[in-house]
């Protein structure tokens, strides 16, 4: 009896009623989104131009001048202190081109120019382009009272001495022998802005040199030089 109860229970049990095995639910349809695919394929679009719009700036580039040798303030550029390079266009920079070299000879350097320097036209001003505070001041100086081989825009130091120290032919140390008597220098730094020819007539021997110099010290220097008191001494530039 209790077998037969078990037996029905498990055939009742198998026989209810259920889903179908393997069978699923219908996925939803999916959603297509014009919108954003051509946002993304304009989004590619714009990149493209943009990296086009970098490649030609890169290449828009024009041929400028730049100095080959060293020029001293005061002093007109040669064609043999120039060589060209190109650079990037840039019309808020007013770069000296090669078409405008007749100009460029007619200009002096307003300071020193150094070599490697890409020229533009602030550089440069008409006449003796000394610049504002600074004043050219014309010595004419005795054997031993300046060094030898001095050049244009070398950097020396100015000192008044006395006559006699300056009639002795000792050469550079002249210079430095008149200069170690205690007193100050007239001017710490002076710019050699030109160096001329030395006057051999009558034996005299001196040379007559044009240095820059501040403004504020020009009186001193003249006047010394008025009296034959200039010596100059070489001394290193001031880089900082």
């Amino acid at each position: 009896m209790k077998v037969q109860e078990r037996g029905g229970a498990g055939t009742h049990r198998g026989a209810a009623p259920g889903q179908p095995v393997g069978e699923r639910l219908p996925a939803p349809p999916r959603e297509r989104k014009p919108a954003l695919a051509a946002l993304a394929v304009l989004l590619i679009l714009i990149g493209a131009l943009g990296a086009t719009v970098l490649v030609l700036r890169a290449g828009d580039r024009v041929e400028v001048y730049q100095l080959t040798h060293d020029v001293p303030a005061g002093h007109a550029v040669s064609k043999g202190d120039l060589t060209t390079v190109m650079v990037a266009a840039d019309n808020h920079i007013d770069y000296i081109r090669p078409e405008q070299y007749d100009a460029l000879t007619k200009l002096r350097a307003k300071s020193n120019l150094y070599e490697g320097s890409v020229l533009v036209g602030q550089m440069f001003a008409a006449g003796g382009g000394t610049e504002v505070g600074k004043a050219a001041v014309g010595v004419s100086l005795k054997e031993g009272q300046y060094p030898t081989n001095l050049k244009d825009g070398e950097t020396v130091a100015v000192y008044r001495v006395g006559t006699s120290a300056g009639s002795g032919k000792t050469g550079t140390g002249g210079a430095n022998s008149g200069s170690a008597g205690g007193s100050s220098p007239l001017v710490q730094r002076a710019v050699v802005s030109d160096v001329g020819t030395q006057d051999k007539s009558f034996g005299s021997g001196n040379l007559a040199v044009t240095l820059t110099v501040n403004t504020s010290e020009a009186a001193a220097v003249a006047q010394a030089a008025s009296a034959g008191e200039v010596a100059v001494v070489r001394v290193a530039p001031d880089n900082g």
